[in-house]
């Protein structure tokens, strides 16, 4: 035969149950909040996984200087244009490089937006902006090995360095339009 075993409900007893049960549905509550706030942030943006404004002005700043240096479209590049450009109109480069620091922003899902000085067919205007450059398919890929090379000097980590490398890439037709094959 069974013995019941009888608790006395005492004050003490009543309490000490609802601590525990009380306790119990806030933790599940937390884990619940938890879980539900994990799924529910969002991804950082590009721009953000870059580091933002300033990190992006410092990576377009070292590119853009590296650029006029560049044996294939700088300042001894073959192409007259990109020669010139480099060469005469350095006077510029330090709008280029906001321009080029806005787009990367704007490209990257920060706060900022672009506006083409010279707008084109995309929202973006790079193929205007880049029609009297004349420049060629290797040349852009030339210029796309230097913002690789700048990503590497900021120790850009790789899935950052894809995504950059490949909106870059987005726009080779646009940059290269004004390319015309000599014969």
């Amino acid at each position: 035969m069974k013995t019941a075993v009888s608790t006395p409900f005492t004050r003490r007893n009543v309490v000490a149950g609802l601590a525990v049960a009380a306790a119990s549905t806030a933790l599940m509550a937390a884990e619940n909040a938890h879980a539900e706030a994990k799924q529910a942030t969002p991804e950082k943006s590009l721009y953000e996984r870059l580091g933002g404004v300033f990190a992006i002005a410092a990576v377009v700043d070292h590119f853009s200087d590296a650029l006029v240096k560049n044996p294939i479209v700088g300042e001894k590049s073959k192409n007259p244009r990109l020669r010139k450009w480099h060469t005469k109109n350095l006077e510029r480069l330090p709008g280029l490089k906001f321009m080029r620091t806005v787009w990367v922003c704007h490209v990257s899902g920060g706060p900022f937006k672009f506006v083409a000085t010279k707008p084109g067919t995309t929202h973006l205007g790079l193929e205007e902006a880049h029609r009297d450059l004349r420049i060629s398919p290797a040349e852009f890929d030339e210029v796309a090995a230097e913002l690789g090379r700048t990503l590497d000097h900021f120790k850009v980590p790789k899935p950052e360095k894809t995504e950059v490398l490949a909106a870059f890439a987005a726009h080779k037709d646009e940059v290269t339009a004004g390319f015309v094959k000599q014969g």
